[in-house]
């Protein structure tokens, strides 16, 4: 009787047998096509210009479909002007109408050469999951180009389709939309791999944009877990990420961006350290505010007043928590403040500021009225901001702290394991778990510690788990012994700012680990991959980013402008498409000049695994999935042939 309730709304799509088979016919055939190409990217850390090149050049496949469809045909010049159309087709397009003679005549030809790409690119889908991706109002006239050479005497139906998009005056619009097109086809799938946020100035941007594309999912990086946390309105998270933000100078990122309220802050900090020149706290300035200009030595004061708070809040937590072990990072209470030394981990060393006015030495991870006024604010701010809470749930419902796609592991950060190699057990909430069991129930922790805060294991405040998982040495996000941003901040010595990485990584380049995760996730090693963002792979220092005897690609090599002098690259993007894997090693993003041109270096492109023969969308996820779709319609049909479900046209 299940089946036949489930067979009966099956036949509410199809209504009878013409209709079951020929949606039968439709799904055989798709599954014989190529398998679409998937797009990996890490730590994109908020660069939305680098990110969007990165997507829209298809990270240097699209030239090469460019060089293969017209080496005879164009010069290398014409190949890199179509190219750079693609990648940013209205600054292209401004640049030509002010210097070509002819626009009509150059609009005509990219549209001519623009359907050629998209043919390219468009081979691997059947013709309807073509049209639904086709923008609205021009999909028609795309669809009708795409096909019009079918037969040799609608050619002139061809030229008369473009010649009238010339003539009423759309040509600008139709070739942005083409481009659009382009690029979307040429991705499939896309996987971040973890940290869309911090750093880099414009994460509301790139969320904004990912929301808008047609198949993501995230593994959740530590950075972004952070603003999870923050998005309940946790007061560690909400510090933490307010000082990474302010100390980058993200101004119109948090106050235009998300509305974040920051006028009790700064009045707060002006009022406390207006006579504190701050110096250890100036923000990197890697981009400027357009909106929200805060001069230097104000965002150093409340640099300075948003890092105290943070760490009274996490106290606070770790205090609650025994269970995180963390008690190494109470460091306030180590402060001597007549000496101007603190003791970090029985060693003492000497502040380089001890002008710290809201700390009382007797109680010094209490909030001054003054700063839980503040915090009082911001966690309204958090809470309330609509575009944040929306990203936040984008983030939770394509999401996940791991992912299995296609027979490969993603996770941003690390396996916990011991000096051994041996996955250990990690206590949270009094539960102990390891190996896969402790990621799905993080995961599960996770999300109701948003969603239903009531029905989650979480002793202390909602989001606490959130604040673990960004820095904790045992999270799996972080792999780290400590996070050393109160040294960083108060301490001179260099050596105190280290942050030792733990046993994952003393063993990230050994087989045998890289072999017992996968089998720890019941996948096969001899196919499957891990891929692992989160640690920067210094290129200019010899590392590579293929790992664990080749089978894990740790594919963060700096993205973020900040790592770039550390990499010597601009990152990776893992593209695996029917034929195998390859990596793409990017070379810093150049923004556009003043005169309007672009200078595009195209990335190195290395094949490191080739699939011993193509493989077919039936040999894939989605593939299992539409034979399920195949199983079920055939069953529908049996129906119909028995009479147990009537048919209606």
């Amino acid at each position: 009787m299940t089946d036949l309730k489930y067979l009966s709304r099956l036949a509410k799509e199809f209504p009878n047998q013409k209709a079951a088979k020929a949606e039968l016919i439709n799904l055989r055939a798709i599954l014989a096509l190529p398998k679409g190409t998937e797009y990996f990217l890490s730590d994109i850390h908020g660069e939305f210009e680098a990110f969007k090149h990165m997507l829209k050049s298809g990270s240097g496949t699209v030239k090469r479909r460019i060089d293969e469809r017209f080496d005879k045909f164009l010069s290398e010049k014409e190949r890199e002007e179509l190219a750079s159309l693609i990648y940013d087709a209205p600054h292209e397009i401004a640049r030509k109408k002010a210097s070509v003679e002819n626009f009509d005549s150059w609009c005509s030809t990219s549209i001519y050469r623009l359907v050629e790409i998209l043919k390219d690119v468009s081979s691997k889908y059947s013709r309807s999951r073509v049209r639904r991706r086709l923008p609205k109002y021009w999909g028609y006239a795309i669809d009708e180009l795409l096909h019009a050479h079918d037969e040799d005497n609608r050619m002139h139906y061809y030229s008369e389709i473009i010649n009238s998009i010339i003539e009423i005056g759309s040509g600008e619009e139709f070739i942005i939309e083409l481009c659009e097109t382009i690029w979307r086809l040429a991705i499939d799938q896309l996987h971040i791999i973890g940290d869309i946020f911090d750093r880099g100035s414009h994460p509301d941007r790139i969320m904004d944009f990912l929301m808008d594309f047609h198949d993501v999912d995230f593994q959740w990086g530590n950075h972004d877990v952070v603003w999870m946390g923050a998005a309940t309105g946790n007061w560690a998270c909400i510090t933490n990420l307010l000082r990474m933000n302010i100390s980058y100078n993200n101004f119109d990122m948090l106050e235009v961006g998300y509305g974040i309220n920051l006028r009790p802050l700064a009045s707060f900090a002006e009022h406390v350290y207006g006579d504190d020149p701050c110096k250890g706290f100036w923000p990197h300035v890697l981009d400027k505010n357009i909106y929200d200009a805060i001069d230097d030595q104000l965002a150093a004061r409340m640099h300075k007043a948003i890092a105290v708070m943070q760490f009274k809040a996490e106290g606070k937590v770790i205090k609650m928590h025994p269970e995180y072990h963390l008690e190494k990072r109470l460091l306030l209470d180590k402060i001597d403040f007549e000496k101007g030394t603190v003791n970090v981990e029985g060693v003492e060393w000497p502040l380089k500021d001890v002008n710290l006015p809201t700390i009382n030495p007797d109680d010094p991870y209490a909030f001054t009225p003054d700063e839980e006024e503040v915090l009082n604010a911001l966690e309204a701010s958090f809470v309330n901001s609509e575009k944040l809470q929306a990203h936040i749930r984008f983030l939770y419902s394509h999401g996940a702290l791991y992912t299995i796609s296609n027979g490969n592991l993603l996770f941003h950060g690390c396996m916990p394991v011991d000096e051994k190699g041996n996955f250990i057990n990690v206590e949270v909430n009094g539960v102990s778990l390891s190996g896969k069991k402790l990621m799905d129930y993080l995961d599960d922790q996770v999300r109701k510690a948003y969603f239903a805060p009531d029905k989650s294991e979480e002793t202390g405040r909602s989001g606490d788990l959130m604040w673990f998982l960004w820095l904790g040495g045992d999270s799996p996000l972080f792999g780290k012994e400590k996070m050393t941003t109160f040294e960083r901040l108060f301490i001179e010595d260099k050596a105190t700012h280290k942050e030792p990485t733990r046993p994952y990584y003393k063993y990230i380049n050994e087989r045998w680990l890289a072999e017992k995760i996968l089998v720890e996730f019941n996948l096969d090693p001899q196919t499957a991959r891990i891929l692992n963002g989160h640690v920067p792979v210094k290129i200019k220092n010899g590392e590579s980013p293929i790992k664990g005897g080749g089978l894990i690609y740790v594919i963060d090599g700096g993205i973020s402008k900040a790592y770039q002098k550390t990499t010597g690259i601009a990152g990776y993007t893992l593209i695996y498409n029917s034929r195998g894997m390859m990596l793409a090693e990017h070379k810093p993003y150049q923004p556009i000049k003043p005169d309007g041109t672009q200078e595009f270096t195209a990335p190195n492109m290395t094949i490191v695994y080739t699939l011993p023969e193509r493989k077919s969308i039936i040999d894939t996820d989605a593939g299992k999935r539409l034979v399920d779709q195949v199983d079920d319609v055939m069953e529908l049909i049996n129906a119909f042939k028995e009479g147990l479900i009537k048919e209606e046209y």
